[in-house]
């Protein structure tokens, strides 16, 4: 066991990729490589993404000097969809990374960065690891049923930023994260709110099922959701695409950049009180929902992500939940910080990683 480790965090996102080189679980440097729609139109699918991500990735280290004997450990943000997950690491194998290469389970880039690191393990032999992965899955079993039975709920959160997050807090507060329930919720491009109960995340609002975002639909009528799809104007693929990326924000006044839309409520647009004031609204109505879970025994409320750091946006929201907890505000997205402190767990020996080919 060393006393120092260097590891290469690795964070692809639909138009960037995130990198990071920590020394244990202090970060060295950071950057985020921007990929312009020009470049990302030149290809098919997210797999066919594979060498342009590689190359900016190739770029970084040479410009930072590192090579491969340098490195320790690599820490990919990402795995193949299509299974259930625990919480923690994951090493990245033969098996994670055919499964990553399949288009079915290639559905955000994000899925590229267990074949990338692969390639190190293979040529170099540098282990590489994904670590609290978005389809974690630790919920309550009632919590997956639905009216219908050949559909379950999935489990779907940010988890790599608000798991770590919630230990910080519970650590500031003098106990454990084992020791506490906490409701977290995740405010940026996507919304998640999710109950953290003793160490374990039993329910959740996923994006989706609960508010809408900036740029997504979040959830609706099963009878309006069925006239859209049979009202002859969406392919499958359009309203997947409308739902992420056009509603929202972006739908009323056509950005997602929340700045954009408190501007025009400071000044006096009533449009865009009303649907702000709906956006706070529902996220409260989120967060009173994950509260239910555990009888309202809460320890905290949360809210972090990158829309948490508008004022406006967590005064609104707190003026609505607190009579459930104490809130606390946590800024921003420790993602490269979580990615590297938890692979550094696993290599000084206080986790233990699960294989791709484990039962769940």
């Amino acid at each position: 066991m060393k006393d120092v480790y260097k590891i290469l965090c690795i964070n692809p996102g639909s138009t960037s990729t995130k990198l990071a080189l920590f020394e244990n679980d202090r970060m060295l440097n950071e950057i985020s490589i921007e990929h312009s729609s020009e470049d990302l139109a030149k290809y098919d699918d997210i797999i066919g993404q594979l060498p342009l991500r590689k190359a900016a990735i190739d770029a970084y280290l040479e410009e930072q000097g590192v090579g491969p004997a340098d490195l320790d450990a690599i820490a990919a943000r990402g795995c193949p969809s299509g299974r259930r997950y625990h919480a923690g690491a994951y090493r990245i194998d033969q098996d994670m990374m055919d499964a990553c290469m399949q288009p079915v389970n290639a559905v955000h880039p994000m899925c590229l960065a267990p074949v990338i690191a692969y390639q190190w393990v293979k040529e170099y032999g540098i282990p590489a690891y994904c670590y609290d992965v978005v389809m974690t899955d630790e919920m309550d079993e009632v919590a997956k049923v639905t009216g219908l039975p050949q559909i379950k709920r999935n489990a779907a959160l940010h988890m790599l930023n608000t798991r770590a997050v919630a230990i910080e807090v519970a650590e500031e507060m003098g106990t454990s994260y084992s020791q506490v329930n906490f409701i977290m919720c995740h405010l940026g491009g996507g919304i998640s709110v999710s109950m953290h109960k003793h160490g374990r995340v039993i329910d959740m609002v996923p994006s989706g099922e609960g508010t809408f975002t900036p740029s997504r639909a979040g959830m609706f009528g099963n009878y309006d959701m069925i006239r859209l799809c049979f009202s002859g104007k969406y392919t499958a693929k359009s309203l997947r695409d409308l739902f992420q990326d056009h509603c929202g924000f972006v739908a009323y006044f056509g950005t997602s950049d929340c700045r954009e839309v408190e501007k025009l409520v400071e000044a006096g647009d009533e449009q865009a009180r009303l649907v702000y004031d709906a956006f706070v609204y529902n996220i409260a109505k989120d967060i009173g929902t994950m509260a239910v879970t555990t009888c309202g025994q809460v320890d905290r409320i949360v809210l972090t992500g990158g829309i948490a750091h508008s004022k406006m946006l967590t005064e609104a929201v707190r003026r609505r939940v607190e009579f459930i907890a104490p809130v606390v505000v946590r800024p921003g997205a420790i993602e490269m910080d979580a990615l590297a402190r938890g692979i550094l767990r696993v290599l000084n020996g206080q986790e233990s990683a699960h294989t791709f080919a484990e039962e769940y």
